[in-house]
C-alpha cells in the first residue's frame, strides 16, 4: 500500500507540473499576440499617418503656391510641376 500512495503522489506532482507549465506557456503565448496585436496597430497608425501627409502636401501643391518642406536642418520649397508649365514664357 506504500508504494501505492507514493506512485499517487508522484502522479499529483507530475499533474500540477504540467498544469503550471500549460499555463506558463498560454501566458506567455497570449502575451506575445497581445504584443503583435499593438505592433500591427503602431504599424497601420504610421502608414495611415504617412499617408495622410503627403495627401496633404499634394493638396498644398495643387494650390500653386510653394509648399515648404522641413527635413533636420535643411527646407525646400516644392512646386507642382504642372503649375510649371502655366507660367507664362517670358
Amino acid at each position: 500500500m506504500k508504494r501505492e500512495s507514493k506512485l499517487k503522489a508522484v502522479i499529483i506532482v507530475l499533474v500540477i507540473l504540467l498544469a503550471i507549465s500549460i499555463a506558463y506557456i498560454s501566458i506567455g503565448i497570449y502575451q506575445q499576440a497581445s504584443l503583435q496585436n499593438q505592433l500591427d496597430a503602431y504599424q497601420q497608425g504610421a502608414q495611415y499617418g504617412y499617408e495622410q501627409a503627403i495627401l496633404q502636401v499634394m493638396q498644398q501643391a495643387s494650390t500653386c503656391q510653394p509648399v515648404p518642406l522641413f527635413a533636420d536642418n535643411v527646407t525646400i520649397n516644392m512646386v507642382a510641376v504642372e503649375c510649371l508649365q502655366q507660367l507664362p514664357a517670358g
